[in-house]
């Protein structure tokens, strides 16, 4: 049955506190607002959870509880604790967190890396995630093939075949994380970032290990684990996804072609919709933030 949210018209419904949680071996860090029904909005790269905030506000005045947690290798003391940043491992984090906030079930909703880890959470515990809605980067074979045979999603995603090499890190964080600030002005052509956000995401990147860590995202991609167990626990995070599911990618997203998106359909058995939004790029989040609350409402409250 559908969930109805309880009514949050107060403007205290929308404010956004900062704690720490006991998760997955791990004090996760996390912005929350609003209670009622629990909803964790994870994010990707290069980016952090304070770019949720506004969906945060948007989903509090609605009736939610809306959390944004920061992902593993993400804070100074965030480092896997099993040295892990595959699909299986941030999906484990994240219906560890379901179960740290006290609660059987959450929505999900995940942007570029965060939409990874919400997919593997959705395969890896499928009774734990209500609704799931997944942003900017697709789900489904398709991608790996992409990256193999389709010169224009190798091009795209230079970075992470870049991020491979012994200078990444150095490349990272030289003359204030202008590599980062050239992804944002790539991926996102005509958006600009307002400066006091970008430098709250580089004060993020800046904190002692967090560029190593999150490296291992990308360093971790393309090879399998080296056991059978972590291989087959990989290979279940990845199956079919059985739980209803929004997919939102923006028009002009210069990261993730939105022709990837094309047959998502195939891998989800319970109902799935996708929709291209236009005057978007890779963050479409925040470039287009009416929209994107109207989608995910849309589907939360159906």
């Amino acid at each position: 049955m559908p969930r109805t949210p309880r009514p949050g018209t107060s403007q205290a419904a929308g404010r956004v506190r900062r704690r720490t949680v006991q998760a997955g071996g791990l004090e996760v860090p996390l912005l929350e607002a609003g209670s009622g029904p629990l909803v964790l909005c994870l994010h990707g790269f290069p980016d952090h959870a304070a770019s949720w905030a506004g969906l945060l506000e948007c989903l509090a005045r609605e009736g939610y509880w809306a959390v944004a947690p920061a992902q593993r290798g993400y804070w100074p003391g965030g480092a896997a604790p099993d040295g892990s940043y595959r699909a299986s491992s941030t999906g484990q984090d994240v219906l560890a967190l379901i179960e740290a906030l006290g609660r059987e079930q959450a929505d999900l909703i995940g942007h570029d890396l965060g939409a990874r880890a919400a997919y593997a959470a959705a395969n890896l515990g499928a009774t734990r995630v209500r609704k799931l809605v997944g942003m900017a980067v697709p789900y489904g074979p398709q991608l790996r093939a992409a990256w193999v045979a389709d010169g224009d999603q190798q091009r795209r995603s230079w970075y992470m075949f870049f991020f491979q090499t012994v200078m990444a890190q150095a490349a990272v964080e030289l003359n204030d994380f202008a590599l980062i600030d050239r992804l944002w002005r790539e991926w996102s052509p005509g958006y600009e970032l307002p400066e006091t956000e970008r430098a709250a995401l580089k004060d993020t990147l800046r904190a002692p290990g967090v560029v190593n860590e999150i490296l291992g995202y990308y360093r971790q991609l393309f090879t399998p684990p080296a056991d059978e167990a972590n291989r087959a626990l990989e290979a279940r995070a990845s199956g079919a996804i059985t739980v209803p599911s929004l997919y939102l990618h923006g028009a002009d997203d210069n990261c993730m072609s939105v022709e990837l998106s094309d047959g998502m359909e195939a891998v989800f058995t319970s109902g799935f919709e996708r929709v291209v939004v236009p005057g978007a790029g890779h963050f479409l989040h925040l470039e287009q933030p009416k929209t994107v609350a109207d989608h995910i409402l849309g589907s939360l409250n159906s």
